[in-house]
């Protein structure tokens, strides 16, 4: 049968229209209608639905035109101003400062667009990067595609912690829930089975259907796909929705509200300035010109585009540091952040896990080998054995290769095992030893949680059906009332309780990863048990020690961590021996390692005690987390919180960040989280808090730097209207300086790599502002230097009538150089600039040159001349000017070495 397919104008087709009864048919006609089966589609018959059908993503109705986002280029206050000011100018006739002025506006605007528009087009890369996958059947193997390649008629398999990629009938559960309350607003997650339901029930009721964009919360199951993207459920609501306006990051709220102030702050100026002189008698046209330049002068106009400019940037610098960001607020968090919580498997260590140990009670046996490669050998005493001559071996093997949700297949020559790392190491172990891929037939599934800490499955057994169990060593042990000793079961005693504890702990002080195991042989033809029934009177196997080492570089990334006043807490779900054997080789205090059944006892301000001496907690469950991110929050810390499971969630979004691991991480924890680990390593977030310090102090330079200009420009111009005399800078040329010469170098300051010492300085205040009471102090020092310097050569000057014209240049030339040397000063704000290397900076040096080179043109070009009201200088007016700038750079730039060679000094005295 013919897929339905609705025909477009121009031969286009759209997929199948979602059908109303694909619950209520048999698994059998939905696989008739579908023209597909359990082995799946062919990799043909894939590619050519995927051609038919369109790739399987939702329209994004959220996504900003380009009219809108122009028009959002106009919606500032500071822009406001200056349409005002072009009204004005009209008003008074003054139409070339008009039409400079709104030249200029609209070269606010194209530069603002530009870079907003390359930022969607940056973060749609950024989400594509993210790559989201499914494990389908096509020609009858599994395969990891990417979900949007998936079509009507794929078989998906779907297991806890995924996200339901598609609208999907299922044909095969193991106790399978999900958590639909995005879809159908049911707050309980929904048991799922194959069965067929009444056509006429509702949406939450149909259970043998699992929903795109729902969350598999347990066990695990296999469904055929019946519609994709728009077609779907979740398709169907998205196209009603009303597009949602973005809200501004705390940064940009920040600068919005600076931006307010000063635009408050330049109309009350204006108004005051213009009343007072017309009512000293000076023409109502000349106050007028006098309010626009004010005004002009107040308001940073660069201010927008080149915040706009550096959020950019610094997402991309974050992706490089293998850390996207899905929240822009996350960049000014992590600067701010003084704690982080992380995981141990994967994170601090390499997460590449292999079966080193196994303990058998008739005797331990080592393998070799390392990583997916099923190729080792099996030690015992030193020597070689084969491992079926050890039926206690090949017993415990089976069991880790039956109870796991792993598989391990050669594509291309290559090996490839898709699963969580430990089972991953189970499959690998049991295949070194001859064991398959394929297990027997699944009769139903106990499966792992955080509470449980062990599954178990029946599975077809050929005297009738047996129970495989692994999960931590205490926990499979307490279920234990027989061993497996060499090939004889014999009931188990204390003594082999007590030896059993001891291999356990051994494995773990060594820093192994521990899983037991043990099986039970049930009655045929018996129904099938509940847990309680079924896991009990089990045999021990053995216990398995899985190796994996820290990383590398977490040891230096837990030291930049300390050094930068930031906690780290370990938080493992591993044993506490396991916990404290990685510790020591992190150098994380050993002697602070804490068993859930001793910190779950702890009151909560003992625990955060320890907790702020920098506990390591084991065994612990995502409820410790919550609680732990809850206790240091209350502390007033600032906390980066890494999980991966699908219960992690609500600690990520407790956490003031939340970070997903993006390898191993479940679609659960990555939809919540604020940033994603594209390497799953530890050191990534201390790089990626490093950059998010890196921006936040880049933005403030170039804020405090733009400050300083336009505090000078003001004074110098309210100067010399209460002085009474000319205008010394015309709105024009304000205009000139806040756009084109100052816009690139704030934004050259923004790419600034961040001052040697910061990472060894303490996490700044969440509440700290752009602005603190020193720095204004230094901003109004410094523009107070520019006013004063205009002014001198504006009146010197001005003192010869035939140098009037020149007068007015030479004071808006001035401002211009004194800015570039000025720019200097906020490379760093305590290390000497030279000590950085002043030329360290290309994009900074360029742009001083290049606005240097403007002005030039501005002074001397014939076309510029009229529009700028500029006249040409004298080489010797030129090295007047520079005279003039130098001390703005050298006086603050002598502080600085002074109070460094002090630091220097006080430093070596503390080490001698």
């Amino acid at each position: 049968m013919q897929l339905p397919v609705d025909e477009r104008p121009g031969g286009e087709t759209a997929p199948p229209a979602p059908s109303p009864d694909w619950h209520a048919l048999p698994v059998e006609q939905v696989f008739d209608r579908l023209t597909t089966g359990p082995q799946g589609l062919s990799g043909d018959a894939a590619r050519d639905r995927l051609d038919r059908y369109g790739t399987n993503r939702l329209d994004d109705r959220r996504r900003i035109g380009w009219p809108r986002l122009m028009a959002r280029q106009f919606q500032n206050v500071l822009i406001l101003i200056l349409v005002v000011a072009v009204a004005i100018s009209l008003a008074i006739g003054e139409r070339v400062d008009a039409a400079a002025i709104a030249a200029i506006i609209l070269l606010n605007a194209a530069l603002g667009f530009i870079q907003e528009w390359r930022a969607e087009r940056a973060l749609d890369a950024l989400r594509r990067m993210l790559a989201p996958t499914s494990t389908v059947i096509r020609d009858g193997r599994r395969q990891e595609i990417d979900r949007g390649d998936l079509v009507p008629g794929d078989i998906v398999c779907l297991k806890r912690g995924d996200r339901t990629p598609a609208d999907i009938r299922l044909i095969e559960t193991v106790d399978l829930r999900a958590d639909e309350a995005a879809l159908t607003g049911e707050a309980a997650p929904v048991s799922k089975h194959p069965a067929p339901t009444s056509p006429q029930v509702h949406l939450a009721a149909r259970t043998g259907m699992s929903w795109m964009g729902t969350d598999i919360v347990a066990g695990q199951g296999q469904g055929v796909v019946v519609a994709t993207g728009m077609a779907t459920e979740f398709g169907r609501i998205a196209a009603l929705a009303q597009a949602a306006g973005d809200t501004g990051t705390p940064l940009q709220r920040k600068l919005d509200r600076l931006g307010r102030r000063l635009a408050l702050f330049a109309i009350a100026v204006s108004v005051l300035v213009t009343a007072a002189g017309w009512l000293a008698g000076r023409p109502l046209d000349e106050m007028a010109l006098t309010a626009i330049s004010l005004a002009v002068a107040v308001v940073p106009e660069g201010l927008p585009a080149v915040v706009t400019i550096v959020l950019a940037l610094g997402a991309a610098a974050m992706v490089r540091h293998n850390a996207l960001v899905r929240r822009l607020q996350a960049i000014e968090a992590l600067g701010a952040a003084t704690v982080v919580c992380t995981d141990k498997t994967g994170t601090l260590t390499r997460g590449e896990m292999t079966v080193t140990d196994i303990w058998l009670p008739a005797g331990s046996v080592s393998v070799d080998g390392a990583g997916d490669r099923p190729h080792g050998h099996f030690h015992e005493d030193g020597h070689v054995i084969a491992a079926d001559s050890r039926p206690d071996l090949m017993a415990a093997l089976e069991t880790g290769n039956v109870c796991n949700h792993a598989s391990l297949a050669q594509e291309d020559g290559r090996w490839r095992v898709t699963g969580e790392p430990t089972e991953a190491a189970l499959k690998v172990a049991a295949a070194k030893a001859g064991f398959s891929d394929g297990a027997p037939v699944r009769v139903c599934e106990f499966p792992f949680d955080s509470d449980r800490k062990r599954m178990s499955v029946i599975v077809d057994h050929e005297s009738g059906q047996r129970l495989h169990m692994k999960g931590a060593p205490e926990v499979v042990l307490a279920f234990a009332t027989h061993i497996l000793d060499g090939a004889t079961v014999r009931p188990i005693v204390d003594a082999d309780r007590h030896v059993t504890l001891a291999a356990y702990h051994n494995m773990a002080a060594r820093g192994l990863r521990t899983l037991a195991v043990a099986r039970r042989d049930l009655p045929a033809n018996a129904e099938t048990p509940g847990p309680q029934t079924a896991e009990t009177g089990l045999t021990l196997l053995g216990v398995f020690g899985i190796s994996d080492p820290p990383r590398a570089e977490a040891r230096h990334a837990v030291d930049t961590a300390r050094s930068a006043g930031i906690g780290v807490i370990m938080i493992t779900g591993d044993a506490a021996p396991t916990a404290a054997a990685i510790a020591g080789q992190l150098d994380l205090p050993t002697n602070l390692v804490l068993a859930r059944s001793e910190f779950a006892e702890l009151a909560d301000a003992e625990l955060a005690e320890k907790l702020k001496a920098g506990a390591v907690l084991a065994r612990a469950t995502p409820e410790d987390k919550m609680r732990v991110v809850r206790l240091l929050q209350a502390r007033g810390e600032i906390v980066a919180m890494t999980g991966d499971g699908v219960n992690d969630a609500p600690a990520l979004k407790q956490a003031d960040i939340g970070v997903a691991m993006g390898v191993r991480g479940t679609d659960v924890a990555k939809n919540v989280a604020d940033i994603v680990l594209l390497d799953d390593n530890f050191a990534s977030i201390i790089a990626a808090i490093r950059e998010g310090r890196r921006q936040f102090a880049n933005i403030q330079k170039f804020v405090r730097y733009l400050l300083s200009s336009n505090i000078g420009e003001v004074l110098a111009v309210a100067v010399a209207l209460i002085a009474g005399g000319p205008m010394i800078l015309l709105p024009v040329q304000i205009l000139w300086m806040n756009l084109v010469t100052d816009g690139l170098s704030a934004l050259a300051l923004g790419v600034e790599k961040g001052e040697p010492d910061l990472m060894e300085q303490p996490p700044r205040r969440p509440s700290e502002g752009v602005l603190d009471r020193p720095a204004m102090l230094l901003v109004s020092a410094l523009g107070g230097y520019l006013a004063l310097g205009a002014l001198g050569l504006f009146a010197v000057y001005l003192a010869t009538p035939d140098l009037a014209a020149r007068a007015q240049t030479m004071a808006f030339t001035a401002m211009i150089v004194m800015e570039k040397f000025n720019v200097m000063n906020f490379r760093t704000m305590h290390e000497p600039a030279t000590r950085i290397g002043l030329f360290s900076n290309r994009l900074l040096i360029g742009a001083v040159a290049a606005t240097l080179g403007l002005q030039v043109l501005a002074v001397h070009a014939p076309i510029l001349q009229p529009i700028l009201h500029t006249v040409p200088l004298t080489l010797a007016d030129w090295g007047v000017i520079l005279a003039v700038s130098a001390p703005i750079f050298l006086i603050p730039e002598s502080v600085k070495w002074l109070l460094w060679h002090r630091r220097r000094r006080h430093h070596i005295q503390v080490v001698q």
